[in-house]
């Protein structure tokens, strides 16, 4: 079983009135953004380690308890070692920690004590030092049972600090923090001006990081530019997606009114829409929406392309282009089910990336082409990832 291990402690260092891990964070506070990273690394109970009880720290704790976690709320040791099964992994996270999925998840599949380290020069404000020239960069991995020994300790002892010194003392494994990771956003915030900065920088390395060439140089740098403004102004993945399926449904409309070029393009920003969309909602915890907005991009492309392969078809008098048309959707959708995201190489196709392909075509006169071009690209997508399934383990 892991378990993880939250703390809410310190105050906000520009915001005395509020704790630092309730200021708001990619849309929701920093404290359910850490909750979120450990709940994708298999966390099935949070314990929240608090000085005082607010308003803000509640709301957040009644939040994270909907993402179907149990969560405990204490002030001590002694309660944390109540709350925690004798044979639990523990995942510790810094007060203030702000990282990213991968980090996280790296750090829960090691074996045994692990201390998440960087060397002493490197270290940002609030690394705590843990000797050997390094110091602690906010993630540990660590047995109940050293929670167990800080219980015994007198009362007044801090417990991060503590776990830090006993995993020291039991010779913890040091792991090394990528060196890339403090571009991504890696480090302990407790302002809130300076938090939002390191937002900024969590949500690039979000949307960076998608493995299909399309989110990585179509969707990626339009993200850079939106997101962060439609953070800012709190708005809802609802909304942007509700607004990329409008944006989607005028594309048919206008390919329908023979309009063809500029209703796919039309579509394909629609799906980019949709794309941010999913994003927002997801960093909301809002993952049926999320997905919802992912599949409605399938939906859209699909409809898009047999709309288009019909009209050119009327047009040119034969139905060459609607059988290219439903075959490259059939082959598309195939792929993308056979597909593991994880597993996803760059030069795969998408749905977005077909609908992109299709639209460049259709804007230089080739509509035909286009689709064939499509289809061929959707059938060696679907071959390269059915050889994938098949040499897997």
């Amino acid at each position: 079983m892991l378990a993880g291990l939250l703390f809410a402690i310190h105050d906000a260092d520009d915001r005395p009135d509020r704790l630092a891990a309730t200021l708001p964070f990619s849309g929701v506070t920093l404290i359910e953004y850490q909750a979120r990273l450990l709940i994708a690394a298999g966390v099935s109970q949070v314990i929240v380690v608090v000085a005082r009880m607010t308003p803000e720290l509640l709301g957040a704790i009644n939040r994270i308890g909907r993402r179907g976690v149990s969560v405990d709320t204490v002030r001590s040791a002694t309660e944390a070692v109540e709350r925690l099964h004798p044979l639990a992994r523990v995942l510790m996270l810094g007060d203030g920690l702000v990282t990213t999925d991968a980090i996280v998840k790296a750090m829960a599949s090691e074996e045994g004590d692990c201390l998440l380290v960087v060397p002493e020069s490197d270290a940002g404000p609030g690394f705590e030092r843990v000797g050997g020239q390094m110091a602690w960069a906010g993630v540990a991995r660590l047995s109940s049972s050293r929670i167990a020994e800080v219980a015994a300790l007198p009362q007044d002892y801090d417990l991060q600090s503590s776990l830090l010194r006993l995993a020291v003392q039991s010779r913890a494994i040091h792991v090394l923090l990528p060196t890339d990771a403090v571009r991504g956003g890696h480090g302990i915030e407790r302002q809130a001006r300076t938090l939002e900065e390191r937002g900024r920088a969590v949500l690039m390395t979000i949307v960076s990081g998608r493995r299909g060439w399309f989110d990585r140089f179509v969707l990626a740098p339009i993200a850079r530019l939106a997101l962060p403004l439609l953070v800012d102004r709190g708005a809802a993945g609802t909304t942007v997606g509700a607004a990329g399926l409008a944006l989607g449904v005028a594309g048919l409309v206008t390919i329908g009114f023979g309009l063809s070029s500029t209703g796919l393009v039309l579509a394909l920003v629609g799906c980019i829409a949709l794309a941010l969309g999913s994003v927002l909602s997801g960093l909301r915890d809002e993952a049926p929406m999320a997905r919802w907005q992912t599949m409605a991009i399938g939906g859209v492309v699909a409809v898009a392309i047999l709309v288009f392969a019909f009209f050119v078809s009327g047009y040119a008098g034969d139905n060459t282009a609607l059988a290219i048309g439903t075959a490259t959707v059939a082959l598309g959708g195939l792929a993308e089910r056979a597909i593991l995201e994880r597993e996803r190489r760059l030069w795969w196709g998408s749905p977005a990336a077909y609908l992109l392909v299709i639209a460049v075509f259709a804007l230089i006169g080739f509509p035909v082409f286009g689709l064939g071009v499509t289809a061929v690209y959707a059938t060696t997508t679907l071959a390269a990832a059915i050889e994938r399934l098949r040499r897997a383990p």
